[in-house]
């Protein structure tokens, strides 16, 4: 068997406290966000504001793990196992959010607001290419997965093409080439669609509108956060030595990252002018790439950070991302009245509800979903352990 074409067998999970941290960050920020969206209230209105970045952490730390699950055999000399690959993301994705898009077309009453886009937009996962922002739509965050969705299909069809043909620091100009792009492509968009709106002041409302459906929203405008978590995932598995160096220096990386984010806040103030177009989104997915990467250092106090609860949040965040606007709204429609002007109450009431609802679409598909695949990928590996010692023999 040629060892340089052989499909070689993913590495057993190792579960990374620090990420965990960031996830379990990042779930209940963007959590805070739509709170706020919806009318529910929040009580800490300065730190709510930015819960939009929380899916660019989710970016990058989706980055970062896909691309070190594909690049690790590649490192060996051998290709990714492009099928094992599609069928863990199958398995960890389509049942849990299946069945969100079935509550949301089989039970409009329980959506959090009445119009939706069309359900083949959900099932070809292109909602965030073709989405109306003119009026408020049910499911929308849904955007973010159809970024990740293209994202892994693209990737590890590159890695096929790119293989045994093209060395790291190659993939890496590669990496900074489509960076630009879509910085350059940011910059043409706002100029050439968005700015020419700005001299009517009628078009105030269609300025935001057309920025959510042409620089929010869309994936060739949304890449710097996955680009940046391929970079550290590039890093660590074809430059370990480099990468060891820099993980003995976690609390730089966390200086680092600060100062980043600082700039990245400073600029991101009015998300909607050019700079912050053109740059902001790079300046805060390399101050959150500075962030990963402490928390994959055991140097750093967020690996150190024994926080109750992370581990749990952690590990549901995908279905608390699916399910808590839906569950807010039932919880709005029937609890509303007596939650309204209740303040705290009405915070912790509804945060208990989303964690609740979070929960069960965990429990009853996304936890048995990914045993199901564990059973699948133990027949796959063995049924090719025997055939390879059959071939032997």
């Amino acid at each position: 068997m040629d060892k340089a074409h052989a499909l070689v067998a993913a590495p057993p999970a190792v579960r990374r406290p620090g990420l965990d941290v960031l996830r379990t960050f990042a779930i209940v920020w963007v959590m805070f966000y739509h709170a706020q969206i919806m009318g529910l209230g929040t009580p800490l209105p300065a730190f709510t504001r930015w819960g939009w970045m929380g899916v660019d952490l989710f970016f990058v730390l989706s980055g970062f793990l896909i691309g070190g699950q594909l690049f690790a055999p590649m490192r060996c000399g051998q290709r990714p196992n492009i099928t094992e690959f599609m069928g863990k993301r199958a398995f960890r994705i389509l049942p849990a959010y299946a069945l969100m898009v079935l509550l949301y077309f089989a039970m409009p009453d329980w959506r959090e607001t009445a119009k939706i886009q069309p359900l083949w937009q959900f099932l070809t996962f292109t909602e965030n290419l073709l989405i109306d922002f003119s009026s408020p739509k049910a499911f929308s965050h849904v955007w973010s997965l159809c970024v990740e969705e293209h994202f892994y299909l693209l990737l590890p069809m590159i890695c096929l093409v790119l293989f045994g043909r093209v060395g790291p620091k190659r993939v890496m100009a590669v990496l900074v080439a489509v960076l630009v792009g879509g910085m350059l492509l940011r910059g043409a968009l706002w100029l050439y669609e968005l700015e020419p709106l700005l001299a009517t002041p009628a078009n105030a409302d269609l300025f935001g509108q057309r920025y959510m459906e042409l620089i929010y929203y869309p994936t060739w405008s949304r890449l710097d956060g996955l680009l940046a978590g391929v970079a550290l995932a590039l890093v660590r598995e074809f430059r370990p030595q480099v990468w060891n160096r820099v993980q003995q220096h976690g609390t730089a990386l966390l200086v680092g990252a600060s100062l980043l984010l600082a700039g990245a806040f400073w600029l991101l103030q009015d998300r909607e002018a050019f700079w912050p177009v053109v740059l902001g989104f790079p300046l805060l997915a390399a101050g959150l790439a500075f962030l990963v990467a402490a928390a994959d250092s055991e140097h750093s106090v967020l690996a150190r950070l024994c926080l109750p609860g992370v581990t749990t949040i952690a590990a549901m965040a995908f279905s608390l991302y699916l399910s808590h606007k839906m569950v807010w709204a039932v919880a709005r429609t029937h609890w509303g009245a007596y939650l309204h002007d209740q303040g705290g109450l009405a915070f912790v009431v509804y945060a208990v509800v989303g964690l609740m609802g979070g929960l069960v679409l965990y429990g009853l598909l996304e936890r048995p979903s990914l045993q199901w695949r564990a059973r699948w990928l133990a027949y796959r590996r063995e049924s090719s352990r025997m055939a390879t010692q059959s071939a032997v023999v």
